[in-house]
């Protein structure tokens, strides 16, 4: 198993604290890895086998448990009266108002309560409303770059793994196939069963090869600013009429089965929200090329992604910063304010332009926060007037000084 230290570490720090511990993130991305971490550390950490109670809700052994009643009885069932018992319920979604299951555990002091689900509405209506104030969201991605390269464990050039990072996908299973060939297949099995599983059946949905043109549309158009109407002009213009009102439904179930993350824009000067120009980004760029084939695309628009999703896994929120008419990637707000990122894949031109290009957004944010420049061209820290340029892989490992 490839070691996801801190998403256990995140586990860890709320054991036995009276919460619900909830996984969310796209189907595979590693959450039934990190229940099997986490029982690892419960058992040299004390905790008796028998303590442990485990129930994945997509095992054909579970089959029969479809409703809150089946599975509350079931685990029931198993809970050692005298001692606290840790209960893992994976892709919890599958039954019928689960909601009520868990709730019934939670309120019980010797239950220590840990769920996932692949479905972002797995926390809205009723469970949220139920369990208010009640719970604790771990939001997972597939691998990081860092992690990528350290389960690869050779002694390749960080260039060439990232190359191969961002082609043959950074979802954990995709590191035991050894032939592309393999890779593409398992993605397609995810994207096969994402749309089937998460979308299709739950939403209703009935012309199945109009939502998938329209995540092929988004695949093909990460890191551009997108509207719901641009979308679906540009679809009935190539033949496939559709509303806005239906484009908007299905971005919602794209976005809500963790495919792609809905990034929205924030006014710098103003410190305001902005409700227009959304970008959204990829969970897994192999999957892109799993969806699109060998189509190309834009290298500064991949390794936007790439970094987004780090920003996200670092625990920030993730805007699009609109500074009077120029635009800075991303402003990133976590627990010490805000922080500014431009991403540019090469810096190299004969003239000096592109770094002048990239700099002036970020230039004229006037506040004192922290700025970055991140590319791929390969040097040391150099500062820019406060602006620090990074080589792009240093900081996905976690190696540049900052």
């Amino acid at each position: 198993m490839i070691p996801r230290d801190e998403y256990l570490d995140n586990l860890i720090s709320f054991k036995d604290k009276r919460l619900i511990k909830v996984v969310t993130g796209v189907r595979r991305c590693g959450k039934s890895t990190l229940f099997e971490l986490y029982q690892d550390y419960l058992l040299t950490h004390g905790v008796e086998t028998g303590q442990i109670i485990s129930v994945n809700l997509e095992a054909g052994e579970f089959a029969d448990i479809t409703d809150h009643r089946a599975l509350f009885e079931y685990v029931d069932a198993m809970l050692d009266g005298g001692r606290m018992n840790y209960i893992f319920l994976d892709e919890v979604q599958r039954v019928e108002e689960f909601q009520k299951a868990v709730d019934a555990l939670y309120i019980k002091k010797n239950c220590d309560v840990y769920i996932t689900g692949s479905n972002a509405y797995l926390l809205s209506g009723e469970l949220a409303t139920l369990l208010s104030g009640r719970y604790v969201e771990i939001k997972m991605l597939p691998l990081s770059f860092k992690e990528y390269a350290a389960a690869r464990g050779e002694n390749l050039a960080p260039e060439r793994l990232y190359q191969d990072y961002i082609h043959n996908s950074s979802f954990p299973y995709a590191l035991e196939l050894n032939r592309p060939k393999d890779v593409r297949q398992y993605l397609d099995g995810i994207y096969n069963t994402i749309i089937v599983k998460d979308i299709i059946t739950r939403k209703r949905i009935n012309d199945v090869e109009m939502l998938k043109s329209t995540a092929r549309f988004m695949f093909d158009n990460i890191g551009n600013i997108t509207s719901t109407k641009k979308i679906a002009d540009t679809m009935t213009s190539a033949g496939r009429k559709i509303s806005v009102h239906t484009v908007e439904n299905y971005l919602d179930a794209l976005t809500e089965s963790f495919i792609f993350y809905k990034i929205g824009r924030y006014d710098v000067k103003g410190r305001q929200y902005l409700k227009t120009g959304d970008k959204y980004y990829a969970a897994d760029v192999g999957l892109r090329y799993a969806v699109l084939g060998a189509k190309m695309a834009d290298a500064g628009h991949i390794l936007e992604n790439v970094v987004c999703l780090e920003l996200l896994r670092r625990g920030y929120e993730v805007y699009l910063g609109k500074v009077g008419a120029a635009e800075v990637d991303f402003v990133a707000i976590g627990d010490e304010g805000e922080e500014y990122y431009q991403v540019a894949y090469t810096l190299v031109d004969a003239d000096g332009k592109t770094l002048e290009r990239e700099l002036a957004p970020l230039d004229s944010i006037r506040d004192h926060n922290p700025k970055f420049l991140l590319t791929m061209d390969y040097g040391p820290v150099v500062s820019h007037n406060g602006i620090k340029q990074i080589y792009a892989l240093d900081w996905l490992t976690g190696r540049a000084s900052l």
